[in-house]
């Protein structure tokens, strides 16, 4: 069978028939089905391979989330541990510099920052530390008696 007897014989027709459809106004598009249908099948391991990739990055994008989550409730812990530490010397009456409360009121500030960024953190450990520095500096000041 030549290519003129399938043109001739309803192959023809068929060409025609999906062009026009193609060109046609209604929403049916016979020759982007098929070479999609085409691509779909010749693709199907790269599609596969792609999938996987997505589901490993996801999988890498919470591990990493994690981590970082962790890794800024550590460095809170850190800022607390400090400001304790501060109170701690306060209330054995180590005396400390105008300098050295300032230090302390920024590790306050980056503390209480994260905290009311992260309402799930738990505070309460720093709160009376807080307030108390925060008493002893404004005595401090007024009294002009820093070390």
């Amino acid at each position: 069978m030549s290519i003129k007897d399938i043109l001739l014989n309803g192959g023809g027709v068929l060409l025609v028939l999906l062009t026009v459809i193609q060109i046609a106004p209604i929403k049916i598009n016979p020759w982007s089905a098929l070479v999609k249908w085409i691509g779909k099948t010749i693709n199907t391991d790269v599609l596969k391979e792609l999938d996987d990739v997505k589901g490993d990055i996801k999988t890498t994008r919470e591990a990493l989330d994690e981590h970082i989550r962790l890794d800024d409730e550590r460095n809170a812990d850190s800022h607390r541990q400090r400001i304790l530490a501060f109170n701690n010397e306060l209330l054995r009456d180590i005396p400390h510099t105008q300098e050295d409360f300032i230090e302390i009121l920024t590790e306050i500030d980056f503390y209480e920052d994260y905290c009311k960024k992260h309402p799930d953190y738990k505070n309460n450990r720093a709160v009376h530390a807080i307030t108390h520095i925060g008493k002893v500096y404004d005595e401090r000041l007024e009294k002009h008696d820093f070390l």
